[in-house]
């Protein structure tokens, strides 16, 4: 299934070709939040098909870059969603983001939240997250732990990267859903051609 046009409407995205192509422009750390990254884009795209899973619940969208998940857990009728990510700028992007698309601002926090003692989250989302093998330990042990503690439910978005796909984790995670990615999206993307959704279940 291709990912189709989300409800979401607009993002602050517009200069992230000019950022590319011209670093010397941007006075501060790398914009990962101006790239609306394929495993979030999946995630997003779930989450907007299935509003069953973040209605009336906690959410916590960990790395949210320019909100996009978050932003839809909103929409779907969370209770309560934090936009979680160490960047200062993602949470100024997902702020206007917030605006664009008619909702007011969300909750966001840039402590990093990995390794911090779990709290009662419903719902955690994260997307694009396994991209470097210390981080992906980071997470399996954190993410875990949450899971043990208050029965949170974790999903992941990822367009398969090696980083995941070699993981331990790998054979504790549940495909629910993939999608197709576009052309353009696979170009920048080293070729990868399609997206999923996974959700983490240590027991198995």
């Amino acid at each position: 299934m291709p990912i189709s046009k989300t409800k979401i409407g607009r993002f602050i995205r517009q200069n992230q070709r000019r950022l590319l192509t011209r670093p010397d422009l941007w006075p501060f750390t790398d914009p990962y939040w101006a790239i609306y990254w394929p495993g979030g884009q999946a995630l997003t795209r779930y989450v907007l098909n299935n509003p069953g899973v973040a209605r009336n619940k906690k959410v916590l969208d960990l790395g949210s870059g320019c909100g996009a998940s978050a932003i839809a857990a909103k929409i779907s009728g969370a209770a309560y969603v934090l936009a979680n990510d160490i960047d200062p700028v993602a949470a100024v992007a997902t702020k206007l983001n917030c605006e664009l698309n008619n909702l007011e601002p969300l909750p966001s926090l840039t402590e990093d939240l990995i390794g911090s003692k779990p709290e009662g989250w419903d719902l955690i989302l994260l997307g694009d997250m396994f991209y470097e093998e210390a981080l992906a330990d980071s997470l399996h042990s954190w993410l875990g732990r949450c899971i043990q503690t208050h029965g949170t439910r974790v999903l992941i978005g990822d367009p398969g990267r090696a980083q995941l796909e070699s993981h331990s984790i790998r054979i504790q995670l549940c495909p629910l859903a993939q999608y197709e990615l576009p052309e353009a999206v696979r170009e920048e993307n080293y070729g990868l051609t399609s997206s999923t959704v996974w959700r983490y279940r240590p027991e198995l």
